[in-house]
């Protein structure tokens, strides 16, 4: 049986790591044992911040949510209350960009959740 020389695939194993490091600084694009380190520990970043930027996105809703419902003299967790009270089911996103492109509609959300929650005495 003839035995089998792993050139080949070493060498398209390292190609394949060093295209994902292309444009990196230093050894850590060109030299094979950085860039795999520095590939790895990319990747490694690239999995939590895809959890991260989910998190960070419903945040900033929340944010525009707060200043928009405030100009309609609430405050973001009323108005969410006064939403599930009112059984309007909206998620976030949809309600800031209704704040932002569509402020009328947006204000009919706002009366609807007002209406919804009792008055304060």
């Amino acid at each position: 049986m003839a035995r089998v020389k792993r050139g080949v695939t070493s060498h398209a194993k390292h190609k394949k790591t060093l295209k994902a490091a292309k444009g990196f600084y230093g050894r850590r694009k060109n030299t094979i044992r950085t860039a795999k380190a520095a590939v790895d520990r990319a990747m490694q970043y690239a999995t939590r911040d895809r959890k991260a930027k989910k998190r960070a996105f419903r945040a900033l809703w929340i944010q525009r949510l707060n200043a928009a419902v405030r100009e309609h003299g609430l405050t973001y967790s009323r108005f969410i209350d006064g939403l599930a009270k009112a059984g309007v089911i909206v998620d976030r996103k949809v309600l800031s960009q209704l704040a932002i492109e569509k402020p009328e509609a947006f204000a009919a959300i706002v009366a609807q959740a007002k209406a919804a929650l009792p008055q304060a005495a």
